[in-house]
């Protein structure tokens, strides 16, 4: 028989389609990957294997296989055969992989993750069970699974070290299991930092034991505000006020949680604005007394510290003394966006401040004020993160600022590290389309998937020898309007994955349309994990509009 040019091509087609259908689905795409022919076999009968720098990383292995699989496979040290096993070691690994890449090989006699150290060792974990069938991340125990790996060789090492993630508990409280749920997510994805927005105006949601007042009052408010339908959130407290906080023993738990996840989380600390909450509790440390109040629906208040009280830092030092024990990673952010100095204006003491101190502005003023709190917080061994308006009256000595309305190439070439978060790739609050009826209520803006995929950290006028400084992308969810955890994970998923790629992969690698094709098992994932996400990424609504 004789088959037609045209006829020919469709083979083609089909045949090229299977295989793309037949590619792995790993969200954020591996730097290197040959697929080979072949499948591992998970059984009951295999073993993990692993040595003491992989032990946690095997161990948590272990626990996934036995939620989906049902298996209960044990872990041992190296030693025995590979053969049909999968092994987990730091031994004969490539070190220009550095801390967190790897190397992943799967045949159908064994599954061999190798790493210079244990969060490459996760990672390779996390890739791993992005080879099987999404069940494999299931609560309880998938019946009728083909447990199959395709055979791979994988080299894989993230381009930016900080790939966050933003997330606003202030506006609406989330639970600690709520948090966990965020950073289960956010490993599954290769996230590194969560940005952990504890303090603003209408809420203070971490106990400080010197300062009781935080928590009794400023936790509190008496509504749910920002006009959302009280229903909509479960976060009241016994007397029916709105609102919540996380305790010491809080804390801790999800700072272990997410540090077995490889995730560090940065606590911000908002100072000297955003600061409603913590003065309605303590008004002595602002310029007028109060009265000041947790209930504000949006825009920039009055709750703002004295600079010229010496009491406002000694406050502040003995705060971030309770914080920094609850928090080990090196990051302290402490805000500095939005002040308004109007009060420091009308401030006799604020005014002696400037005098004292040679200052001509009230952003000077501010300055001082950051690089004040920089000094108390580089003693002990922290290093100070503030959003962009830290840089307008003369940014601290070794600030790290996080980028969201510009100057990131001045910083970075001044030699300071930045995050960059700009609004019009960065900002999960804003709507995913452009119809508003079928999108639940947002803060505003537009910023659909394709955008997000779309974004380069690195400033494209700035020099090669300070892109090191670009530490990497991170996405922000201010939660003014998102009262609960499902309205949550609908505004970060699947934007949360195309960030990740974004700070993971390659630049010359990323192709939406491969993504949006692997985002379609991705979705699955995250079904088996229960988190909610937006089911149409590419719905924008731009075409009901153009009708």
């Amino acid at each position: 028989m004789k088959v037609s040019i045209n006829q020919s091509l469709v083979v083609l087609f089909c045949l090229a389609a299977s295989a793309r259908a037949a590619e792995p689905a790993i969200i954020p795409a591996p730097r290197e990957m040959k697929l080979q022919d072949g499948v591992f076999v998970l059984r009951s009968s295999t073993e993990i294997l692993d040595d003491a720098a992989a032990r946690p990383a095997a161990a948590f292995l272990a626990e996934r296989f036995r939620a989906g699989t049902g298996f209960r496979f044990p872990v041992h040290s190296s030693g025995k055969s590979a053969a049909g096993n999968i092994l987990l070691t730091t031994n004969g690994s490539n070190p220009d992989l550095g801390a967190e890449g790897y190397e992943l090989t799967v045949t159908p006699e064994s599954v061999l993750i190798r790493a210079p150290a244990p969060a490459g060792l996760f990672y390779g974990v996390e890739t791993l069970l992005q080879l099987l069938p999404p069940e494999v991340l299931a609560s309880t125990r998938a019946a009728g699974v083909a447990w199959e790996a395709p055979c791979v060789q994988i080299h894989d090492q993230p381009r930016f070290p900080w790939r966050g993630l933003m997330l606003d508990v202030s506006r609406h409280f989330f639970t600690t299991h709520e948090v966990e749920q965020v950073l289960d997510a956010m490993a599954l994805h290769k996230l590194n930092t969560l940005h952990w927005h504890l303090v603003d105006d209408q809420g203070w949601r971490i106990q400080i034991k010197r300062y009781p007042r935080l928590t009794e009052v400023g936790a509190w408010r008496k509504g749910i505000n920002f006009g959302m339908d009280p229903k909509a959130s479960t976060a009241y407290g016994p007397d029916g006020r709105y609102g919540g906080y996380y305790t010491p023993a809080d804390i801790r738990e999800v700072v272990r949680y997410a540090a077995a996840r490889h995730i560090t989380i940065v606590p911000e600390i908002e100072m000297p604005g955003h600061s409603s909450a913590a003065l309605a509790a303590y008004p002595e440390y602002s310029c007028t007394g109060g009265p000041f109040s947790t209930d504000h629906d949006g825009g920039i208040y009055p709750g703002v510290y004295c600079a010229g009280n010496d009491e406002t830092f000694e406050f502040l030092q003995n705060v971030l003394t309770e914080v920094f024990a609850l928090f080990p990673g090196k990051y302290i952010h402490v805000g500095g966006d939005e002040v308004p100095t109007t009060t420091w204006k009308e401030c006799p003491k604020c005014q002696a401040r400037k005098k004292a101190e040679n200052l001509t502005s009230d952003r000077q003023l501010e300055s001082y004020f950051i690089q004040r709190m920089e000094k108390f917080i580089n003693a002990h061994g922290k290093t100070l993160v503030g959003w962009s308006e830290i840089r307008e009256g003369g940014l601290a000595q070794n600030a790290v600022v996080m980028d969201w309305i510009g100057g990131a190439s001045e910083s970075a070439t001044a030699g300071h590290d930045v995050v960059m978060t700009p609004q019009k790739y960065c900002y999960l609050d804003h709507y995913q389309s452009k119809d508003h009826v079928k999108e639940p209520k947002a803060i505003g803006g537009f910023l659909p998937l394709r955008e997000v995929y779309a974004f380069e950290p690195v400033p494209a006028n700035l020099p090669a020898q300070f892109q090191s400084h670009i530490l990497g992308p991170q996405g922000n969810l201010w939660a003014e309007y998102i009262p609960n955890i499902k309205h949550a994970e609908y505004m970060i998923f699947p934007r949360e994955a195309a960030m990740a790629e974004v700070g993971w992969s390659s630049k010359d690698s990323r192709n939406f349309d491969d993504f949006l094709r692997r985002l379609e098992t991705d979705q699955h994932r995250l079904d088996q994990m229960g988190v909610n996400y937006r089911h149409n990424p590419t719905d924008t609504g731009e075409q009901k509009r153009q009708e």
